[in-house]
């Protein structure tokens, strides 16, 4: 459990900007950057979460592109899409977000809300400062960024143990793990900006 300590400190004291303030969560697969952001809102009143995950292409759009097997890695994001909604949250009022349902491998649009008077938005997300087009426009938005290191041996086992709970035999998810979770972790490592924090 996170306390009242530095980390909330650090991210309530950045002003806000039209009423609002931004805070990017970020960090590899299985890295725990969604219950990072969970208690952050159950301790920061007047926040809301806002995952990156609710921006996958669809499983159609990937077969076409031929990226099926690589879902989850930068190329899979609708990054533009993302930005029109930080764009709309920005100027304020009720916005209308999509999320990701894991259990069903899909987008549920409109699936969440940032109400008109949320001012602390915790947007979590791999590659929320990846230091590439087009990921990199989105750095005009974060007023906070918190990145959460792990090291390589233990996101492998908690990716494992994730595929399997989504009904993936151990070789499967041993291959998902190795050819899709850990390459992009490598991705966040090695081409992230520097975070305001790190955990």
């Amino acid at each position: 459990m996170i306390s009242q300590n530095n980390i909330i400190s650090s991210i309530l004291k950045v002003p806000l900007r039209k009423g609002r303030r931004f805070v990017a969560i970020v960090g590899p697969p299985a890295s725990g950057k969604s219950t990072l952001a969970k208690e952050l809102q159950r301790q920061i009143p007047g926040s809301c979460v806002v995952p990156m995950d609710g921006f996958h292409l669809s499983n159609e759009e990937l077969k076409v592109m031929g990226l099926s097997d690589r879902k989850g890695s930068p190329e899979t994001f609708d990054v533009e899409g993302l930005e029109v909604v930080l764009s709309k949250i920005l100027s304020g009022g009720n916005v209308m977000f999509p999320t990701f349902d894991r259990s069903i491998d899909s987008v549920i649009p409109n699936g969440g809300m940032v109400n008109s008077e949320d001012h602390t938005i915790l947007v979590e997300g791999n590659y929320l400062i990846l230091n590439k087009v087009p990921w990199n426009r989105l750095s005009a938005y974060w007023d906070f960024s918190i990145m959460l290191k792990i090291p390589f041996e233990i996101l492998e086992k908690r990716l494992m143990e994730r595929w399997i709970a989504n009904g993936f035999d151990a070789n499967q998810a041993a291959l998902k793990a190795k050819n899709n979770d850990l390459p992009n972790a490598m991705v966040i490592e090695n081409n992230s900006i520097k975070a305001d924090y790190c955990l």
